[in-house]
């Protein structure tokens, strides 16, 4: 893919107040870490801090043991997630979850997943929580992510919410002294969350 158009390798170059397309996200050379939602420049957090990265690579292993001899298949940051939005032609939004479970192998291309994934995991980072608690939470739901978690780190909290007739249902909060955070698209998987949060201060 290229497109006739001065190349890009800095985030400062950037018109934050255009619309770009999937094409042109594609050609970018930039460092920084970014999402394309509905066309606008999301910059994500700076790299993950060591709670994040922790949290992270726990909850991926934990997922992985039940995921690795399912048909689905689990990956984590980073992988373009191409979601296609409603009403839309352009492919023009792009996101970055720090873990996708993807059920339909169609999806996958050499470029990530073009397409909505089956189960999406967010963890919130200092300074851009409402990115995943406001705008990625309205995309899902929009575009009918049919489960979707997102771990706070310093409420050592688990909330999961699944599609019902197009809306997200959020189950109660799982907390520390929970033993087990269970998925509704997936009920035989589950998480301790004291092996999630373990050592988090």
């Amino acid at each position: 893919m290229e497109v006739n158009e001065p190349p890009i390798s800095d985030y400062g170059q950037l018109d934050l107040s255009q619309t770009y397309t999937y094409l042109q996200y594609y050609n970018w050379k930039i460092k920084e870490r970014i999402e394309l939602i509905k066309g606008k420049i999301f910059k994500m957090s700076p790299a993950p801090d060591v709670v994040h990265q922790k949290i992270s690579a726990r909850l991926h292993i934990l997922m992985n043991n039940y995921f690795e001899n399912h048909s689905c298949e689990l990956y984590y940051a980073p992988i373009d997630v191409r979601l296609p939005i409603p009403k839309k032609e352009n492919p023009d939004t792009v996101v970055q979850p720090d873990l996708s479970v993807i059920c339909d192998a169609t999806e996958l291309d050499e470029k990530g997943c073009n397409g909505v994934p089956d189960l999406i995991v967010e963890i919130l980072s200092k300074g851009n929580s409402n990115h995943d608690l406001k705008t990625k939470f309205d995309l899902y739901e929009e575009v009918g992510l049919p489960e979707y978690w997102i771990l706070n780190p310093w409420d050592k909290t688990i909330f999961i919410y699944s599609l019902q007739n197009g809306k997200y249902i959020g189950s109660k909060p799982y907390v520390e002294d929970d033993t087990f955070a269970q998925s509704v698209l997936f009920p035989d998987f589950s998480v301790c969350l004291g092996e999630v949060f373990k050592g988090v201060e």
